[in-house]
């Protein structure tokens, strides 16, 4: 029996790591979903194996955006389908990386780009006293949130985590789908060297998909 109907806009679906194997590992934080994955940004996508590949979004229960390797400082026409998305839909959201920010500017906050990337595993402080340890790899930085409400920061990002004041939305700019083996399939499948991995101190307890989104 199908739970929900579960749409990814799926922004990495041309890497075999963070997006397909990142998108398994987003999906596997959900109760049998039907899911749905649609790539606005590029027709070159990876063979998931699972899924069903859409030119459109269809309806759905729940909205998850992806990280990207583009940037939300540097628009693209694409990025308004998902922007509309974002301010139309009714159902929860959550977004990730690029997902955060482009909520973020979606509700009228405001993403800059840093002159140099983010690319560590880092405390991230929430609002209620918790800290946590999570992956970045960002150089986009989102310094208005809009209609959003910061529940998180980390020492180099202060918008690190957001929810909406009324609306089923959740962001994190840090990757809670980044686990020791989406890098370790990282470096397998090429996405990423062994010395652009050893940045990543992945021996620390960190933060998932369920515990940082779907609270």
């Amino acid at each position: 029996m199908i739970d929900m109907r579960l749409l990814v806009v799926d922004l990495l679906a041309e890497r075999k790591a963070f997006g397909k194997e990142g998108v398994r590992e987003i999906v596997s934080h959900f109760d049998n979903p039907e899911v749905f994955l649609w790539a606005p940004h590029t027709e070159q996508r990876t063979d998931y194996g699972f899924g069903t590949v859409i030119e459109a979004p269809v309806e759905c229960d729940f909205i998850v955006v992806t990280g990207s390797r583009s940037n939300v400082s540097d628009w693209q026409p694409w990025m308004d389908e998902v922007a509309e998305l974002v301010r139309r839909a009714e159902v929860p959201i959550i977004g990730i990386c690029f997902g955060h920010q482009i909520i973020a500017a979606a509700l009228g906050g405001k993403v800059i780009r840093a002159k140099e990337g983010s690319h560590f595993v880092s405390p991230v402080t929430y609002r209620d006293g918790k800290q946590v340890n999570a992956v970045f790899t960002h150089q986009d930085h989102v310094i208005d949130a809009g209609e959003l409400q910061v529940i998180a920061s980390a020492e180099h990002c202060p918008i690190a985590a957001c929810v909406h004041p009324t609306r089923p939305i959740r962001t994190v700019q840090y990757h809670p789908e980044a686990t020791s083996r989406i890098i370790f399939e990282a470096i397998k499948s090429g996405d990423m060297t062994r010395q652009e991995a050893a940045v990543f101190d992945m021996s620390k307890p960190l933060i998932n998909v369920s515990d940082s989104l779907l609270v």
